[in-house]
């Protein structure tokens, strides 16, 4: 029987700002953790930041506490022997979603991945949010630094995260037999927030993160603002986007203009003369790569997570975010964006020059024709059942392959 999401009160939330602010937030909780931390994530590299917190889990393992770790095995593919067997040694369950496989040094399995970013301690406190451990995430790494967001939530609906977490390493991987979870007392209320944990899976939950936004736009009133890294949404999702812009809604979207892959800019702008042609206002996030994927709406809706608004994470990457009832959350977030959209972006302005608009238009229309159909496009891929496999001895690669450092 497929379960609904979930709404549960009295939740405190915080906005964390790129990886200057929630890294500190999630070492400094694992350090602190007493009985249990659950950590999944899409990429994870030995810099200074996969250390970092390779360091806070081992001491947390050898103070007694239940760690489970859990990495998509095409994000994080290259993790040394050293580093993931002191882990074991201390009692870390470490975990490989799906491991890639490699032909000629390359991987080729890029579809289906795990790409939730999601960490929960001793029941207490969760995170939440599309940050990967990795140095590109901090301001100090240069012109490719990513600008990105998550949240730490306290409350009940950290015991709705901490359950799927659990479910979702149930069993164990190959090899291994479910040990027993510690016994924790359940959350108290901590504030006012309403929330929701709405997750994206291949087969029970398929569209669900893409509902919540669709419902959120059709009840739009005054504004909408949504930061996402990889735009290509699906058709009934930019329908939502231009019906809310021609009844008035100011409908702004931040998306990249300095992107880590120019494709992603590139198929974005494909769907430009239609969303501007409707009103929709579009800026083009210049100082680095933008990879948030968050969104406001009026004066109390707000979604954080993992989940990008494009093919892959609409239908078929395993997601997970946040939607938020907070009037105080809300604004905090839209002030951040607006913040954005003032200092560090530039508005893209409709094609002046009529002599392109037939080829725009003739354009335009086979790009909404292909956005229409990609949902069902996929879903008719070959059936796959991905494999969680504890991480012993990484894979080595064949001499002189390049090593590809995945992005998302």
């Amino acid at each position: 029987m497929r379960r609904r999401p979930r709404w549960t009160d009295g939740n405190a939330v915080e906005l964390l700002e790129n990886g200057e602010a929630f890294f500190p937030a999630v070492f400094d909780a694992i350090r602190n953790a007493r009985h249990e931390v659950l950590l999944e994530t899409f990429i994870l590299f030995e810099d200074q930041v996969g250390l970092a917190l390779h360091a806070a889990l081992l001491e947390a393992a050898q103070r007694g506490v239940q760690v489970d770790v859990m990495v998509d095995g095409y994000g994080s593919p290259d993790l040394s022997a050293e580093f993931t067997g002191s882990l074991r040694a201390a009692g870390v369950r470490l975990r490989s979603f799906d491991p890639s496989w490699r032909l000629f040094g390359r991987r080729f399995n890029v579809l289906r991945r795990m790409h939730r970013k999601i960490v929960v301690v001793d029941g207490e406190t969760a995170f939440v949010g599309g940050i990967n451990y990795s140095a590109d995430h901090l301001a100090d790494f240069g012109p490719q630094a990513k600008q990105d967001f998550a949240v730490r939530l306290r409350g009940p609906v950290v015991e709705t995260i901490r359950r799927f977490a659990i479910a979702a390493i149930r069993g164990g991987a190959r090899g291994e037999r479910p040990v027993p979870r510690p016994r924790l007392p359940p959350p108290r209320t901590e504030g006012p927030v309403r929330a929701m944990l709405v997750t994206r899976d291949n087969l029970e939950h398929r569209a669900d993160i893409e509902r919540q936004y669709r419902v959120a736009l059709r009840a739009a009133r005054h504004s909408v603002i949504i930061a996402n890294a990889y735009f290509f949404p699906g058709w009934r999702l930019l329908k939502e986007l231009r019906r809310a812009a021609r009844r008035g809604v100011d409908v702004r979207l931040i998306l990249q203009g300095t992107p880590d892959m120019p494709i992603v800019k590139t198929a974005a702008s494909l769907l430009y003369d239609h969303l501007l042609r409707d009103g929709v206002h579009i800026h083009e996030y210049c100082d680095r790569p933008m990879h948030g994927k968050v969104a406001v709406v009026d004066d109390d809706w707000a979604t954080v997570g993992s989940s990008n608004l494009d093919p892959l994470s609409l239908a078929l990457n395993l997601e997970a975010n946040v939607v938020l009832r907070d009037r105080g959350f809300a604004a905090q977030l839209r002030e951040r964006l607006q913040h954005l959209i003032r200092h560090s972006c530039e508005e893209v302005q409709p094609e002046p020059a009529p002599r392109w608009r037939l080829w725009v238009r003739m354009r335009s229309y086979f790009v909404l024709r292909f956005v229409q159909r990609f949902p069902l496009w996929a879903r008719g891929l070959p059936v796959h059942r991905p494999t969680l496999q504890r991480v012993d001895t990484p894979p080595s690669d064949p001499p002189g392959a390049a090593a590809v450092r995945p992005s998302r």
